[in-house]
Formats: C-alpha cells, sequence, structure tokens
C-alpha cells in the first residue's frame, strides 16, 4: 500500500511538473502573439475520418488585427470587423451577413485560432519533434467540459519563436483537423478598409445580399 501510495505522489508530482511547464510555454505563446500589430498566416487545412474514408487537402490564408480577420480558404472569404461577420462566396455570387454572438460561439474561429487554449481546457507536454531544424514542442489540450464535441488537441509551438506551427483537433465522432502553418507574418502594412465591407459595390457586380437577422 505505501509502495502504491509512493507512484500515486510521483506520479501526480510529474503530472503538475508537466502542466505548469505547458501553462508556462502557454502563456509565453499568448503574450508573444498579442505583443503584434496585426498576424497574416499561409496555412494548409486538413480534414481526415478514416471511418467514413474522408480526407482532404486544402490551402488558406488569414489576416487577424485584434477580434476582426479576413480568412480566405475553400473559394470563400469569410470577414469579421467585430461585430458582423460577412461569408462571400464568388462562385455563388452570393454574400451572407449575420451579428456575431460571443456567447454563442464555441468553436474556434480564426480570430480565437492563437488564444482559444486560455480558457476551459487542461493541458500537459506532449512529444517534441524536430521540423526541418526546429524544435516544435506539443502541448495536449483536454475540454474541462466532459460533453465537448472535442476529443482533444494537439498544439504544436516553434520553441525558438513562440509561434504556433500546428493545431491538430480530433473529435469525439473521430474526425481530425489539421492545420499546419507555412508562414507566419507580424505587423504586415494594412489597409483601412481591409474589414470594412462595401455593399454597394458588391449590389452593383450583381451578388445577392444575404442578411440573416
Amino acid at each position: 500500500m505505501k509502495k502504491l501510495a509512493l507512484i500515486f505522489v510521483m506520479a501526480l508530482g510529474v503530472y503538475t511538473v508537466q502542466a505548469q511547464s505547458a501553462k508556462s510555454l502557454l502563456n509565453e505563446v499568448s503574450s508573444k502573439v498579442k505583443s503584434y500589430n496585426n498576424i497574416s498566416i499561409d496555412f494548409k487545412y486538413n480534414l481526415n475520418n478514416t471511418k467514413e474514408n474522408v480526407n482532404q487537402d486544402t490551402r488558406g490564408d488569414v489576416i487577424l488585427q485584434g477580434d476582426r480577420y479576413l480568412l480566405n480558404m475553400m473559394g470563400t472569404t469569410r470577414m469579421f470587423d467585430g461585430k458582423t461577420i460577412y461569408s462571400i462566396i464568388p462562385e455563388d455570387e452570393e454574400v451572407t451577413i449575420s451579428s456575431y454572438d460571443a456567447g454563442d460561439d464555441k468553436e474556434i474561429t480564426p480570430s480565437k485560432m492563437l488564444t482559444f487554449y486560455e480558457k476551459g481546457y487542461t493541458y500537459k507536454m506532449d512529444i517534441t519533434q524536430n521540423v526541418k531544424g526546429r524544435k516544435v514542442q506539443y502541448v495536449r489540450l483536454i475540454p474541462i467540459d466532459s460533453r465537448a464535441e472535442i476529443k482533444d488537441i494537439l498544439l504544436g509551438i516553434d520553441v525558438q519563436t513562440k509561434h504556433i506551427y500546428k493545431l491538430i483537433q480530433t473529435d469525439s465522432n473521430g474526425t481530425k483537423y489539421t492545420i499546419t502553418v507555412n508562414s507566419f507574418k507580424t505587423n504586415q502594412p494594412l489597409s483601412k478598409t481591409l474589414f470594412t465591407f462595401d455593399e454597394a459595390k458588391y449590389k452593383r457586380d450583381g451578388y445577392y445580399i444575404n442578411k440573416l437577422d
């Protein structure tokens, strides 16, 4: 019994150290992200579900400035100006406009992609990889809410730059979503109207404007 108790205490000690190390690393990442005026990311996105025999790759890019973002992915442009979300689909010549409710948003949206882990997760250190000479440390995040659809998230962090390199989200149904960062640029010159939706322009171009609210 004493031996079992000792093993338990040692295991708990290792877990506590890992959690503290993971928290320290995530705090560094968060501080680094918040120090930038804006961030431009080019990424690869993969959706994989072996049970359904689905494996899809696509590329995308996103510009982040505070809560605002401009995301291009899978033929759709999604823009958020801090209050309203605009989904622009050139192929259908349609724009969908909807209000944003932070209370209803439980997804990892572009504006939360680099800071989502600050609330609602427990975490511990995971594997370390060498990626083209860069040391990438993974942190495993597990939702505190046992009813969450997300099973866990692996967050790969470039140890030198403290930038997120990869995010691997596994859902309870086995679907895996992987975002791999190809380029990470900061403090780029941005147009003052980058996050401003010009409704008149799209109407002139023949787009159908679908307002959900």
